[in-house]
């Protein structure tokens, strides 16, 4: 699922999905290194906000983002590759072994604007959401993924910052949409 107006080729995805492999698999092999930005097309130089997610026999097995763009998108792309295989929380580090069945996804984020929870639109709408020091982040995907209605995607939403049910439409919260181009190697082949 692409957001409309996709901006990478697919010469380019394919390109960030081969560095995100290899920069898991340098790391397995105790050799993290950064792409080569000079060899790299203008598009993948550019910086962007990223995630990358990893699926095992179609189960989340990690997933680390960022949130602005910070880093040119090609060196976005591999240290969250890295990051969701040795650093993601949620999981124990990747093994060798999980390798050659590991399903790499990218996400590239456009830019976050406030929203009202009556514009969402389920499949095009990444969320987040803050109030205070608590935060919560959906990329568009996980609520079509998962059947979730508008109501249960900022419910689940609330759940996921740490924040008491309803909460989405309560006076000092900040809700935030944004599209992303989603692509993995299964879209991409």
């Amino acid at each position: 699922m692409s957001a409309p107006g996709s901006r990478l080729a697919s010469s380019e995805r394919r390109l960030l999905l081969r560095l995100a492999r290899r920069a898991i698999a340098e790391a397995l092999d105790g050799e993290p290194a950064r792409p080569d930005g000079e060899s790299l097309p203008e598009a993948l130089r550019v910086p962007a906000a990223v995630f990358v997610s990893l699926h095992l026999k179609g189960e989340l097995r990690g997933c680390i983002g960022s949130l602005s763009p910070e880093a040119p998108m090609a060196e976005a792309v591999a240290d969250n590759a890295r990051l969701a295989a040795f650093e993601d929380p949620r999981f124990a580090p990747l093994t060798p072994d999980e390798l050659p069945h590991l399903e790499i996804e990218i996400s590239v984020l456009s830019p976050f604007e406030r929203c009202d929870p009556k514009e969402i639109v389920i499949g095009r709408d990444g969320l987040m959401i803050r109030k205070g020091a608590r935060a919560g982040l959906f990329l568009p995907q996980v609520a079509v993924e998962w059947g979730w209605s508008r109501e249960e995607y900022l419910e689940r939403l609330c759940q996921k910052g740490h924040l008491p049910p309803g909460e989405w439409c309560r006076p000092g919260v900040i809700l935030e949409r944004f599209t992303a181009e989603v692509f993995s190697e299964a879209t991409e082949g």
